[in-house]
């Protein structure tokens, strides 16, 4: 079996100052979760289900149990991010919204248009698009690239010549 990150949760002061941001900014459906301050988090179509396989996964909101981070902090646990269409206008808005600068968006040759954001209450989370600034496509490069070698050969390999270690 894999160990694949199967759910995320996000820490809030105030739960419902998040569930306005996240829910604007990328679009995520918050349903409380019983009288607990927990909500569940659907991040939309694609997403992995209880029946359902999927690209992505969804998560919950808890309420915080202390202090919100304080700003320059270094992140404590482990950081969520998110695929976007436009890194550049999902960064723009979540400032809109109230969200702070972390890192601004940059092109990572072979990866895509990463930023990251602080949200109302402090927590650290990414964003990445494939489309660098120039408008192209990292997924492109990559398919235009399935010919190169890789990992120190000097020459690409065959699949269909190549024998399978038992």
């Amino acid at each position: 079996m894999s160990n694949l990150v199967v759910h995320f949760e996000i820490h809030g002061s105030e739960p419902q100052r998040l569930i306005d941001f996240y829910g604007a900014l990328l679009g995520w459906r918050f349903a409380q979760y019983g009288d607990t301050p927990y909500w569940t988090i659907d991040t939309g179509h694609g997403s992995i289900g209880m029946q359902s396989a999927g690209m992505g996964i969804n998560g919950g909101l808890a309420q915080r149990e202390g202090p919100a981070p304080a700003e320059g902090a270094p992140i404590s646990g482990a950081n969520v991010v998110v695929g976007v269409a436009d890194a550049d206008d999902c960064f723009a808005k979540a400032l809109e919204l109230g969200g702070a600068a972390a890192v601004e968006p940059e092109d990572m040759a072979g990866i895509g248009r990463v930023g990251y954001l602080r949200d109302p209450d402090g927590n650290v989370f990414g964003i990445i698009s494939e489309r660098l600034s120039d408008g192209t496509s990292v997924l492109t490069m990559a398919e235009d690239d399935l010919e190169a070698p890789m990992h120190g050969e000097t020459t690409a390999l065959d699949a269909m010549t190549i024998t399978p270690e038992p």
